[in-house]
């Protein structure tokens, strides 16, 4: 069996490599969705992969995703600290979805260390930059298992 996972990013992630590079370091979003398509294929999974500003197209995506995803790795940007609404849409559309963050979140200010996402989601990975990505997927697949 074959998974299917979606990759989604929050807001401000579409101007990774220009926001803000001594903390998010000079790669763009273009090349992790690159990372992620060579990591997908050495994991023989499908991946889809998107980036919205939207609080409102975020929780759009995650209803998408059931019954055609088997997981969401989730770069929430902010609204991991924020949106209750978030926490919900994870809680309702019963996938695993593991949280990821470009900087150590727990390491910064003190309202970033707080996270709405952590208690629905099966894991978190923080502070690795870019190769955050590739991890949480290597670790997504494992979680769901071979499917034989």
């Amino acid at each position: 069996m074959q998974h299917h996972i979606l990759i989604l990013n929050g807001p401000n992630l579409n101007l990774l490599g220009t926001r803000q590079p001594e903390v998010y370091g000079p790669t763009t979003l273009q090349d992790i969705e690159n990372l992620c398509a060579a990591k997908a294929d050495d994991l023989g999974v499908t991946m889809t992969f998107a980036q919205s500003n939207h609080e409102g197209a975020l929780i759009d995506m995650l209803h998408a995703a059931r019954g055609v995803q088997h997981g969401v790795i989730l770069n929430a940007g902010a609204y991991t600290h924020t949106s209750v609404a978030l926490m919900d849409a994870i809680s309702s559309i019963m996938l695993p979805v593991i949280e990821l963050h470009l900087s150590n979140i727990h390491a910064r200010e003190a309202f970033r260390q707080h996270s709405y996402i952590a208690p629905v989601a099966i894991g978190q990975i923080c502070g690795f930059g870019a190769a955050g990505y590739p991890l949480a997927m290597e670790a997504l697949v494992t979680y769901l298992g071979t499917g034989d």
